[in-house]
């Protein structure tokens, strides 16, 4: 692989792609190969190893696994380096470790960061977190799931410093693995403590509320570091500018059908092709200054939405 740190940050030596799975869960990773200007194909359907001879036929020489889970990226990881396909994601001993919490733990473990108690079931804090080959490392914007289908960023339950020390907790620990392209880290806080629970590598879908806040393409920057480009820092601060005002963004999963949307400031909609009755679900994005405004703007693209008369 030759990596390229030309402005667009395309990978040089990669000439198409493949990207498992369909619809929403693929859509990200498609249209970041697009701006990246590699050549990608949907996966029709096909998993694990009949995707990966799928790639081959086609003369893939990558193999992106889009949203797809921990079990099914383990699994393609293997399989595509048997074949001689890239793999977006971290090297196969890491994706090896991420997919066995005892072991993610023992890692964070020797890295010295502290642990969640295995017995805690407090609402765990996840944060993306950006790494390259030179073991630069960037910690974007924490998220929160608030049920089926619903996140926000940043948790209203982190105040300014523990959501600093939150971000040095992530960069250390993925410095420390070797960490190169994108992972997720989840922590849970009970009182003042941050504990680690678990990681997992590549896209999980709630990407967007990190990119809207910070200005950057999480799905580009995967690529690009994982072909070997340099980490990008967001050209302007964290939205709203001030000490602890970071905005606010939500997401929210919608299903077909639905009424008309017509976005407008701070509104984002992720919506595969086919749509209509049968179609893929899509995921709605609003951010504001703050709470109240990123509230108005979520009630207002809902109510045009469609979705039900009875929103909260």
């Amino acid at each position: 692989m030759v990596p390229s740190d030309s402005s667009g940050g395309q990978p040089s030596a990669w000439q198409s792609v493949m990207v498992a799975g369909s619809g929403l869960e693929a859509l990200r990773a498609g249209q970041a190969c697009t701006e990246l200007g590699l050549v990608w194909h949907g996966s029709d359907g096909r998993r694990g190893n009949e995707l990966v001879a799928h790639a081959r036929r086609l003369g893939c020489d990558l193999l992106h696994p889009a949203e797809a889970n921990i079990d099914d990226q383990f699994s393609l990881a293997k399989a595509s380096r048997a074949a001689g396909l890239a793999f977006v994601g971290p090297r196969d001993s890491l994706v090896a470790a991420m997919h066995d919490p005892a072991a993610s733990r023992q890692l964070m473990r020797e890295a010295g960061v502290p642990l969640s108690p295995a017995e805690d079931a407090s609402p765990p804090l996840h944060l993306p977190v950006l790494a390259d080959v030179r073991g630069q490392a960037l910690a974007l914007m924490e998220h929160e799931i608030l049920g089926p289908g619903r996140a926000v960023a940043p948790s209203d339950r982190l105040t300014p410093e523990q959501r600093a020390y939150l971000g040095q907790l992530a960069v250390k620990g993925a410095q420390s693995i070797g960490l190169v392209g994108l992972a997720t880290l989840s922590f849970t806080l009970v009182g003042n403590r941050l504990g680690f629970v678990t990681m997992r590598p590549g896209l999980t879908g709630y990407e967007g509320l990190a990119e809207v806040l910070t200005g950057l393409d999480l799905a580009v920057e995967q690529l690009r570091l994982v072909g070997g480009g340099r980490l990008r820092r967001p050209r302007v601060g964290h939205m709203g500018h001030g000490p602890g005002r970071p905005g606010q963004a939500r997401l929210r999963l919608l299903s077909f059908p639905g009424g008309f949307l017509s976005g407008g400031p701070g509104v984002r909609l992720d919506r595969p092709r086919g749509d209509g009755v049968g179609a893929p679900d899509a995921r709605l994005l609003v951010w504001g200054r703050d709470a109240a405004e990123a509230e108005r703007r979520e009630r207002r693209a809902m109510t045009e939405w469609q979705v039900s008369s009875s929103y909260p």
